[in-house]
């Protein structure tokens, strides 16, 4: 019975020594594999398929992270209650993004608003004399930019609040600390709604030149919402607010005869028009008669004036419905940018 215990003794003792070294293997085996031969080395991208566009993951482009940067910056809101907000970049990015532009728009549209959004946002906080001395910016619209608590904007969504939301989360992560900058410098990042099949030039608006903001093809179309649209006046609400506006128009003769013609931009916008023998630039009959852009004809029927206006906004930089019609055709919202400001580049703003 000794010689016996003793043999099964040893035996077990072998039994264990083989599950303690199996286990060594196995809890080693990880770092063997991954310390052995990398998948793709430095001198392989030729090989790769497409070149150097198939990039190793050590020698990847540089990519934002998870909102990092945003998060790290902190803005100042005036809110339309008169409340000054403190808000990280990215939590002001989201309420930005969700006031301005469609959820439902793709991705990559979504990424381009919040380039620029960050860019204004930037823009603004790098001037010495700001427009509102408590805060960088204000959530007006017709001021700075639109802003919406993320609980306001969910509660309008309805059941698309969890989908729209992380949407959102992803545009504006997914472009972290990212704007668009000209000779280096952040730009003036307008936007609007869309335009009449090209975007205005900035000198056709305000007068003077900028270098990044020209006129390009834009690609939306009947698919945005009220895109053509008319406005019809009566001649004496056409006199009333032109000479409340321009008391020397002359607008004493046949109504038919008040406006002459208007000359046009490449997209079929107006430029300027007389009116009563004053001369108006197409964005100051807009804002006199309140048409949603400044591509419109005008007509006298022989009872009232008949505005036919295509497209919303002033027309100068960002179409929003052409980057979103540019992302469904599988342009990234780098291309998007670029197309709408003339030779600026997309790169970090700090």
């Amino acid at each position: 019975m000794v010689r016996q215990d003793k043999k099964l003794g040893g035996g077990m003792r072998r039994v264990v020594s083989a599950a303690l070294i199996l286990t060594g293997i196995l809890f080693f085996l990880p770092v063997l594999v991954v310390r052995g031969e990398p998948v793709c080395r430095r001198d392989d991208v030729a090989s790769l398929p497409g070149g150097e566009s198939a990039l190793p993951i050590d020698r990847a482009p540089a990519v934002p992270s998870a909102g990092g940067r945003d998060k790290g910056r902190a803005v100042r809101l005036l809110t339309k209650e008169g409340e000054v907000l403190e808000l990280t970049m990215a939590e002001y990015l989201w309420g930005v993004v969700a006031a301005e532009m469609p959820a439902s728009f793709q991705e990559e549209a979504l990424k381009a608003q919040a380039c620029a959004a960050r860019t204004y946002t930037v823009l603004l906080q790098n001037k010495s004399a700001g427009k509102h001395p408590e805060a960088d910016i204000c959530g007006d619209s017709t001021c700075c930019q639109a802003y919406i608590q993320r609980s306001a904007a969910e509660a309008r969504w309805g059941l698309d609040a969890g989908e729209y939301g992380e949407k959102i989360d992803r545009a504006v992560a997914g472009t972290d600390g990212l704007g668009i900058l000209y000779d280096g410098t952040p730009i003036q990042a307008l936007f609007f709604s869309s335009a009449a099949g090209r975007t205005v030039d900035a000198v056709e608006v305000w007068g003077n030149p900028v270098a990044y903001l020209k006129s390009v093809d834009s690609p939306e179309g009947e698919e945005v919402p009220n895109y053509r649209t008319q406005v019809v006046l009566g001649a004496e609400e056409v006199k009333s607010l032109t000479l409340n506006a321009y008391p020397g128009a002359d607008l004493s003769g046949d109504p038919a005869g008040w406006f002459g013609e208007a000359s046009r931009n490449e997209g079929g916008g107006v430029i300027s028009v007389p009116l009563g023998g004053v001369t108006l630039t197409g964005g100051q009959v807009r804002s006199l008669f309140s048409l949603r852009s400044a591509c419109f004809t005008v007509a006298w029927d022989g009872s009232q004036f008949i505005f036919d206006v295509t497209g919303y906004g002033h027309g100068v930089g960002m179409s929003q419905y052409g980057a979103n019609a540019m992302a469904k055709n599988g342009s990234s919202f780098q291309d998007i940018l670029t197309w709408y400001y003339t030779g600026a580049e997309v790169g970090e703003l700090w």
